[in-house]
């Protein structure tokens, strides 16, 4: 008998087949699990009854839909080839196994995509809830203190935290699943996980199982009984107005014109519609950034070679004042994606690799608008980036397409020999990019792009791209606005941080650039290394270094700070271990520019020690608990037991104290 089938992308030397009613028994019997899967890993910050509508969907959509040629499913007990790891501690059999983890696996592909994309791909799926706003029981003190420390991290954190104290799953075993899901650094969102301080409650494992994390024990209460009233009302005004409007912008006459992807206007406004008038659009001069008392994306004059196409920059204007379900949008955190309030800057418009592309300015946000084809009703894309308050250090180039791991940026008019650089080999020479005639460079690999893993190993870092955009160095993190790159230490005699040249600079970056998937798509302006101590380690260990990445964003807030130890190495591209990832610390940055951070280290001859180190400042380290001591000076060696816990502090020069960045 002809069944469905699916072929499940698993690790292994075949390819695992799942029919469509092994995936629903599967389904079936863990929904509770795989819904309670699906609602750690969603962002927290969509609220409560749209994350627990968003895990059902998720869970129900896992059933896959696939129908393979011929007749003979394999029946359960088949050779399938070696899959993904099953729940721990479960009783069922291998195929059992094999379905579970399938569905477990499209269900957490899900999850992470909705995570990166902060949007919910419900669509016009089922399940739909009307005036009812539903959410899980409310749980104890522990319950929410594990809720806020989930919020912290990112998704792939998040997914690796649920398969730890949820599945049962072991380090290797999380990250096999992490790496099928699509998470470029598995290793990275384990390490993001070990930053979560379980509380008391969670130390037997019971918190994630808790009523507070289960979308199918819900409370129902109605919503705004009196505002759903009025916007009933308002529905009916509306619908009433869309018919007029509809019937008068059908007459022959002058209208707004086709706009491909956009939504339909509600309401003729005079001045909403000058600012979305393709001739009222500003054009800087060309050569406007060399006489500007400040160099920025308002001095960019339009290039490229369809900014006079009028129909291409009509649909762009209208899409990003009135985008349609079609349209996929995203904006960097804290980027208010309105329409513009008055007309706002053309800086580029063109066709590249077969996608058109509109880059746009409004003084505050830097929008990109991309269609594919002729704007045909084909795909289009909307993108939001915050540039409030962007000067010329961090505005020097622009992304205009990504395809196939590779990056074209828009560089800055005054940029006139670009470079790439692999930050993992410091020793290599920067490579010439060319540039067109419009200042579009040829693709660049997206950072990041070739993290890879061999056989039985999680991925690893084999290289990551930068572009030097005359003195800056710069790194695609997921955004319009590629991330500045710097080294120094904030504040101080030097100056602060300074653009990336010299060898002390490079290579401290060569260790620390794998790290910089922690900071994907968090709206980054700049990141900053530097190196705060050296160390010499005991048993003749040789000497290792401390050194503090931190990650300002263009919102002020929100930013990341990573402590990471570097043991002596022969490798230059070894990266360091994160023994700190903390999020909104002032720490390392100019408001606190000193830093104290501590981790295990385990020697050649087997024996633990305690390690901390603190920047300049520090003129003595304690630690207390599990291990105590005191040192002078601003390092401290301790000898320690694996797992041991301590608390660390630094006395100042001045007289205050600072205690350990976590």
């Amino acid at each position: 008998m002809e069944q469905q089938q699916e072929t499940a992308d698993l690790p292994g030397d075949s390819p695992t087949l799942i029919d469509v009613e092994q995936a629903e028994a599967a389904i079936v019997e863990h929904y509770p699990r795989l819904v309670r899967l699906a609602y750690l890993v969603l962002p927290p910050g969509m609220g409560r009854t749209r994350r627990v509508l968003a895990a059902h969907g998720l869970a129900q959509r896992a059933l896959p839909r696939g129908r393979a040629n011929g007749a003979g499913a394999q029946a359960a007990g088949a050779d399938t080839g070696p899959g993904l790891p099953g729940q721990r501690g479960g009783t069922q059999g291998a195929a059992d196994d094999a379905g579970y983890a399938f569905v477990r696996l499209r269900v957490l592909r899900g999850a992470l995509r909705a995570a990166r994309r902060r949007r919910l791909p419900l669509g016009p799926a089922l399940p739909r809830v009307w005036g009812l706003r539903l959410s899980p029981s409310p749980g104890g003190s522990d319950e929410l203190a594990l809720d806020k420390a989930l919020s912290q991290l990112s998704g792939p954190g998040r997914a690796a935290y649920a398969l730890r104290g949820l599945e049962r799953l072991g380090d290797r075993e999380a990250r096999e699943v992490l790496k099928a899901a699509g998470v470029a650094d598995a290793r990275g969102a384990l390490a993001e996980a070990d930053t979560v301080e379980d509380p008391a409650g969670s130390r037997d494992g019971t918190l994630l199982e808790s009523p507070e994390f289960d979308p199918c024990a819900l409370r129902a209460r109605p919503t705004d009984l009196m505002r759903r009233r009025q916007h009933a009302r308002a529905a009916l005004a509306a619908a009433a107005a869309l018919v007029v409007c509809g019937t008068l912008l059908g007459l022959p006459g002058e209208g707004w014109g086709p706009s491909g992807a956009a939504a339909p206007p509600y309401a003729r406004n005079p001045s909403s519609e000058r600012a979305l008038d393709p001739a009222e659009l500003t054009r800087a001069a060309p050569g406007a950034w060399r006489t500007a008392t400040r160099a920025d994306f308002s001095t960019w004059p339009a290039r490229g070679d369809r900014t006079g196409d009028t129909p291409l920059l009509r649909r762009a204007l209208a899409v990003w004042a009135r985008p349609g379900r079609s349209v996929r949008v995203s904006a960097t955190p804290g980027t208010q994606s309105g329409p513009p309030s008055g007309p706002p800057q053309l800086l580029y418009a063109g066709e590249v690799d077969q996608v058109a592309v509109v880059l746009l300015y409004d003084g505050l946000r830097v929008v990109r608008y991309a269609e594919a084809g002729d704007g045909d009703g084909g795909a289009v894309a909307l993108d939001f980036a915050r540039a409030d308050a962007a000067d010329a250090a961090s505005s020097t180039g622009l992304v205009v397409t990504r395809a196939d791991g590779n990056v074209r940026y828009l560089a800055a008019p005054w940029v006139r020999h670009p470079s790439v650089r692999d930050l993992v080999r410091p020793g290599e020479a920067a490579r010439p990019l060319r540039l067109t005639a419009d200042g579009v460079t040829d693709p660049v690999r997206a950072g990041g792009a070739d993290l890879v893993g061999g056989a039985g190993r999680a991925p690893e870092c084999e290289s990551w791209t930068a572009l030097r955009l005359g003195s800056r160095l710069v790194t695609d993190l997921g955004e319009i606005v590629p991330a500045r790159l710097t080294y120094g230490a904030p504040g101080g005699r030097g100056g602060g941080p300074r653009d990336v040249s010299g060898a002390p600079a490079r290579a401290a970056w060569a260790h620390t650039a794998c790290r910089l998937p922690l900071l994907h798509s968090r709206g980054v302006r700049t990141v900053n290394a530097w190196r705060f101590a050296a160390q010499r380690l005991p048993e003749g260990g040789g000497s290792a270094e401390w050194v503090c990445t931190r990650a300002e964003t263009w919102r002020g807030a929100g930013g990341r700070v990573l402590a990471q130890f570097q043991p002596p190495t022969t490798d230059p591209a070894a990266p360091a271990a994160v023994v700190a990832n903390a999020g909104d610390s002032p720490a390392c940055g100019p408001r606190e520019p000193r830093v104290l951070a501590g981790a295990l280290w385990k020697s050649r001859a087997g024996r633990w020690y305690l390690l901390a180190a603190g920047s300049s400042q520090v003129t003595s380290v304690a630690a207390r608990g599990d291990v105590r001591g005191t040192a002078a000076g601003r390092t401290l060696t301790l000898p320690a037991r694996e797992g041991d816990q301590a608390r660390l502090s630094g006395r100042l020069a001045g007289g205050g104290r600072v205690t350990a960045l976590r």
